[in-house]
């Protein structure tokens, strides 16, 4: 049958995994598009590495089904699968040299020596790595035995690519550089690419689409974005990035307008509907401060006192003690001169932000 290039590269359907009394995946169902770079992120155990080895063929569902490329995965080994699992611990073989690491797929395939140096040297070539073939990985960098593994996996042309944590084992800075290079190689080689990682910056810079994991269930599937901006859970919320949360209890007001009532903000309204315990949130990077009240309308606001400064150099972190709850979290971008906080410890400050900026959870 031939499979449609609109179809899906990857077709999970109700796919649930049990370790002992673990359910480490729990009835999920998702889509991947073909050249789509997509990820899965969640907090450690939520499954998303149990679902990537379901993917690669290392984990067997107890339930569901897997289709990659049209066909039924089922019964089907890693080996004869059309895709590549690049592992976190890179898994180069040390006693072989880089052109002997990239090509070693396609020998145990039995290729004509020809194609083997000619596609070797393609894959070396795209993850920027020719001139280094006679290397021992352990003359290497960590990212360029990152970019051994990922040329090993791209020579055999899988239909996708898996990478589990694959920048996990690196600094800071080489991660980063990874990110934009991993990028430009997905768009390169223009197959789908699936990743899994703990990182949610990482996520949120690098894939087309994020599926965000908890307790072996998908919680919300959503570009970086709409993921960052309109979470749909407060889970997803507080996951995503950093969030100021506050408890409160809504009823209805006026037409389409709840009031809240909050230990922390006081009373305030917002659009909304329905009655009960709601957490309303706010990203810090939407929070303003100042020494005087604002005067807008449709603005929450709330004074405190500052109990906290971290710098970072392009910005920094203000925590303000609003008398309960936890410190409120507002950015500031450092326009001034280095070394020079605009606001200090002691100060007491007025937190505001556009009551449209609020996000209104009921779970």
């Amino acid at each position: 049958m031939t499979q449609d290039q609109n179809d899906p590269i990857i077709r999970v359907e109700g796919v649930c995994k049990t370790f002992g009394s673990l359910r480490a995946v729990d009835n999920v169902s998702l889509s991947i598009q073909r050249g789509e770079f997509f990820a899965l992120v969640g907090p450690s155990g939520c499954g998303k590495s149990t679902l990537l080895r379901m993917l690669a063929g290392f984990e067997t569902p107890d339930a569901g089904r897997v289709f990659i490329d049209g066909r039924d995965m089922t019964g089907i080994g890693p080996n004869r699968r059309p895709v590549n699992l690049v592992f976190q611990s890179y898994a180069v073989f040390p006693h072989m040299s880089v052109a002997e690491n990239v090509a070693y797929g396609l020998k145990i395939a039995r290729r004509p020596h020809d194609e083997i140096a000619a596609r070797t040297q393609e894959a070396l070539m795209l993850v920027k790595l020719d001139g280094q073939e006679k290397k021992k990985p352990d003359e290497l960098s960590g990212g360029q035995r990152q970019r051994v593994a990922l040329a090993r996996a791209l020579i055999m042309r899988p239909a996708v690519l898996l990478l589990d944590e694959p920048l996990s084992a690196l600094d800071a800075k080489l991660r980063e550089a990874m990110q934009i290079e991993l990028v430009h190689l997905q768009k390169t080689v223009g197959i789908t690419f699936v990743i899994v990682t703990h990182d949610q910056s990482e996520a949120l810079s690098m894939a087309n689409r994020i599926a965000v994991m908890h307790q072996g269930a998908v919680r919300q599937i959503a570009g970086p974005a709409e993921l960052y901006e309109a979470p749909n859970c407060r889970f997803v919320a507080d996951f995503i990035g950093r969030i100021n949360l506050f408890e409160g209890v809504a009823v209805p007001h006026k037409k389409g307008r709840l009031r809240i009532k909050s230990e922390v903000l006081g009373e305030i309204e917002l659009d909304g509907q329905g009655a009960g315990a709601v957490t309303l949130a706010v990203r810090p990077e939407k929070i303003q401060i100042s020494r005087e009240a604002q005067t807008q309308e449709d603005t929450i606001q709330v004074r405190g006192q500052v109990a906290d400064v971290a710098y970072y150099g392009g910005y920094s972190n203000i925590f303000i003690d609003a008398g309960a709850g936890p410190p409120i979290v507002a950015d500031i971008t450092n326009t001034g001169s280095a070394g020079v906080p605009r606001f200090l410890p002691g100060e007491w400050l007025w937190c505001s932000w556009r009551a449209s900026d609020s996000l209104l959870f009921r779970d």
